[in-house]
């Protein structure tokens, strides 16, 4: 499906917000938590589609908050506006939104991307939704306002400059014993940890896998997860959210 880019907006030194708006139609259904995979135009070195998770969607628009890694993210993120690329969506499992209670959105970097929509969609439907977001610094904390407004932030950063100093794993809203649900995207060290946590809590949790994607569509194989009951399984179409009681962690 073709998108124009509406607004490529610089958040800092290594990310993008793309705004894009598709060239005939609208948008189909998406979930939160759900991917795509896009096409790096005008490269003769980049073959294959690049992941992104989804930041937000409606019927008309759709944004991906892309951070620059390598010279495939690199392009998009100078996509200039009113150019077109080519993107195949929705892909994936996204989060649970059928939970009640108090919710706790975990994300750390990038990882954050996927919680603003997650959010919004839970604070529709009556849920209590926190967010914890994490950085290693205040100047690497995204879309902070737009997170603000959708419900109650917390923030941790390694050097203190913004919220509690220190690991998103010792903030003291984990301690919170009102949470019923976590959903966390982020570094797997940091999954991991909060999975742990979740588990001596007996908290239902669930983590969005970053594995590396080629095809987004389970034929490369390339993103296989080992997982208690199933044994491997494809990320990029069994996942990319999983329950961490279905995981060998």
């Amino acid at each position: 499906m073709d998108f124009i880019v509406k607004a490529n907006l610089k958040r800092g030194d290594n990310y993008s917000l793309l705004k894009l708006a598709p060239v005939k139609g609208n948008m189909p259904q998406v979930k939160p938590g759900q991917f795509v995979q896009v096409e790096v135009p005008n490269s003769k070195s980049t073959y294959l589609r690049r992941p992104i998770s989804i930041n937000y969607a409606d019927s008309h628009e759709l944004w991906l908050l892309v951070r620059r890694a390598g010279a495939g993210t690199a392009s998009l993120c100078n996509a200039p506006e009113s150019s077109v690329l080519s993107v195949v969506l929705p892909l994936g499992n996204g989060f649970t939104t059928d939970v009640k209670g108090t919710a706790l959105l975990i994300g750390g970097g990038v990882g954050t991307a996927p919680l603003l929509m997650l959010g919004s969609r839970l604070a529709a439907h009556g849920v209590d939704v926190h967010f914890l977001l994490g950085a290693r610094s205040m100047g690497d904390l995204l879309q902070l306002d737009l997170f603000r407004q959708t419900a109650e932030v917390h923030v941790a950063t390694e050097d203190g400059s913004l919220g509690h100093k220190g690991l998103v794993t010792t903030h003291p809203v984990l301690r919170n014993e009102n949470i019923t649900h976590i959903a966390c995207c982020g570094p797997m060290p940091m999954m991991k940890a909060v999975a742990a946590i979740a588990r001596e809590r007996g908290i239902n949790c669930e983590v969005s896998l970053e594995n590396m994607m080629a095809c987004g569509l389970g034929a490369c194989l390339c993103c296989v997860e080992d997982t208690k009951d199933e044994g491997n399984v494809c990320v990029c179409t069994e996942g990319p959210v999983f329950n961490i009681n279905r995981l060998k962690w």
